[in-house]
């Protein structure tokens, strides 16, 4: 199906009114596909961005062994994400920008690790924030995405179809598919898949990892 791409500012709009409340409502929702990303970056270890950092929700599933920088686009959930960094709970979470994933202000090969979680879908163009994020993540680092990915066919696909327009202005898109994701990659040099998988327990989730290739000869 072809959908457009949520514009900048329903979602700055979306996200300010979901701050608030967001820890609570969507903490409970997405936490088995937040920890199955933060786990794949502690894997990989070093310094890690989180592409859309929100209010710090992922701030509990790190820890010593990273670095954490943190961006996102909307100045409220950030306010959020900065009281939890005051408490001092989260000694290796650095520091956290305003700032647009489409055009980040870090200088190339910056980052071991990349991760955007429930982001990609939502943004004005998925396809050049994953070149953002192959940009700033160093050769041989990974950019590791969780989200929920649009399931192509049956009745899941046209209940997603049918959600699609009622849930644009609250900053959600069901319908977004793994093509778009896999045709980026296809298109980029020095990017490949690495891993594509479902997040237990119900599979609402795919985590999706790309490595960043050595430069070729």
């Amino acid at each position: 199906m072809t959908t457009t791409d949520l514009d900048r500012s329903t979602v700055e709009t979306a996200y300010a009114r979901w701050a608030p409340i967001y820890d609570a409502v969507c903490g409970p929702v997405m936490v088995k596909g937040r920890r199955a990303a933060a786990k794949a970056a502690r894997a990989v270890g070093g310094r890690i961005l989180e592409v859309g950092v929100g209010t710090g929700l992922s701030f509990d599933d790190y820890d010593t062994t990273t670095e954490i920088t943190g961006v996102d686009l909307c100045a409220p959930m950030l306010e959020k994400a900065r009281a939890k960094m005051a408490t001092g709970r989260y000694p290796w979470v650095k520091a956290v920008h305003q700032m647009d994933a489409h055009r980040m202000t870090f200088a190339d090969q910056s980052f071991d690790c990349v991760v955007a979680q429930f982001v990609i879908t939502l943004v004005a163009s998925p396809e050049q924030v994953l070149s953002e994020c192959h940009r700033v993540v160093k050769p041989g680092g990974r950019i590791i995405l969780v989200n929920h990915l649009y399931s192509e066919r049956g009745v899941a696909a046209a209940v997603e179809r049918w959600a699609a327009q009622k849930t644009r202005g609250l900053g959600l898109r069901p319908e977004f598919p793994f093509a778009r994701l896999q045709a980026w990659a296809e298109s980029t040099r020095e990017a490949v898949l690495v891993e594509r998988r479902k997040v237990a327990p119900f599979g609402i989730y795919t985590l999706v990892c790309f490595e960043r290739t050595q430069k070729a000869a």
